[in-house]
């Protein structure tokens, strides 16, 4: 892709949505124009990604005003362009944050429709940039061969260390939207069993992409009798999610699957200890020496690992050391953008 060649992306409803995936994508974006690409940004309206028809008439006329470029479609979007990819005259690369179908909590109708679709859909644009070598594998079972996707994980900003400090109340930390997936349920079950600890927990991401599952968390808090104790703060804006991560002493995420995880790498970019479930492109996310990682799902051996760090500051401190270790090597937005162009480039011949 030449620097004056238009880059056009197609981006399931507004770019500025509080989510990891978002956030990359918005990233990107702001880095491949600082480079002076041209970029055509597509917020398309309608539903995701089980997409209705409003949609689809979105990515159709996202494709004619794309004809003759590039066009990159996030992942989210790509079940929308199920009668309009492929296109004459058009390069396509799909932007696969993790599959679809591998989302919890779905409607298994859903999922068989996903499963089937987002593979046709990868094979007919030809390419595709994963946000994780973990996720290679998954996409190259969907037909594309392996030589046509490539890996640009997410960067983390290196300026919001937090600052180990002794207090009685272990400050916890969760960012993640409330879906099903991020298992904040399973959280709430492992916390219960440490009411005898001096702990506290702000719940930070949106409650809007799964209304129904937001509703069970904030039922399973009450139930659980944590309403005092943990805090459902909603979506806030970027400052009040930074400084949160420097107000806090350990970050805690038991995802049941991760396309990467950003949210980790920023736990560790802010110096925090980490604990999460094996799942996914985690334990490549989150080494040992950053972090505790469970079985997904297992909240006995969630409660434990809460419970051992809770119970042990110099174990906090040395993961704390491992985080800021691990973050120093992860690379900033403006190298990820350039790696993001050098893979368009890498995949614009067929």
């Amino acid at each position: 892709m030449s620097a004056g060649a238009a880059l056009h992306f197609a981006c399931p409803g507004r770019i500025d949505q509080p989510t990891g995936g978002y956030r990359y994508d918005a990233a990107i974006l702001a880095g491949l124009a600082a480079q002076g690409r041209r970029v055509v940004l597509h917020e398309l309206a309608g539903r995701f990604p089980d997409a209705d028809e409003a949609a689809r008439t979105a990515a159709r006329a996202c494709v004619a005003a794309a004809q003759g470029a590039v066009l990159v479609v996030d992942g989210l979007a790509l079940p929308a362009f199920e009668d309009a990819l492929p296109a004459p005259g058009l390069r396509a690369v799909a932007l696969v944050h993790h599959p679809l179908a591998l989302e919890t909590g779905i409607d298994p109708a859903l999922r068989r429709r996903l499963a089937a679709l987002e593979p046709a859909l990868v094979r007919a644009c030809g390419a595709a940039i994963v946000t994780s070598p973990a996720t290679i594998p998954d996409v190259a079972a969907m037909g594309l061969d392996a030589a046509r996707i490539r890996a640009v994980a997410p960067a983390v900003e290196h300026d919001a260390i937090a600052r180990p400090r002794a207090r009685a109340t272990l400050r916890l930390l969760c960012v993640a939207s409330l879906t099903p997936r991020k298992a904040h349920r399973v959280l709430l079950a492992a916390l219960a069993r440490l009411r005898d600890l001096p702990w506290r927990l702000d719940c930070i991401g949106p409650r809007h992409h799964d209304a129904r599952e937001a509703g069970r968390v904030a039922l399973a808090r009450m139930a659980r009798r944590l309403g005092g104790r943990v805090r459902l703060a909603g979506a806030v804006e970027a400052g009040r999610v930074r400084a949160a991560y420097r107000r806090a002493d350990l970050f805690v995420l038991p995802s049941l699957h991760e396309g990467y995880g950003m949210a980790f790498a920023e736990a560790m970019a802010a110096g925090l200890p980490v604990v999460g479930a094996r799942a996914g492109a985690v334990p490549a996310t989150v080494p040992r020496r950053a972090g505790v990682l469970v079985r997904p799902g297992d909240v006995a051996g969630l409660a434990r690992a809460l419970r051992r760090l809770a119970t042990r500051p110099d174990a906090r401190a040395r993961l704390a050391r491992g985080a800021r270790d691990q973050a120093r090597a992860l690379p900033g937005w403006p190298a990820q953008a350039r790696r993001f162009a050098e893979a368009l480039n890498a995949l614009e011949a067929p």
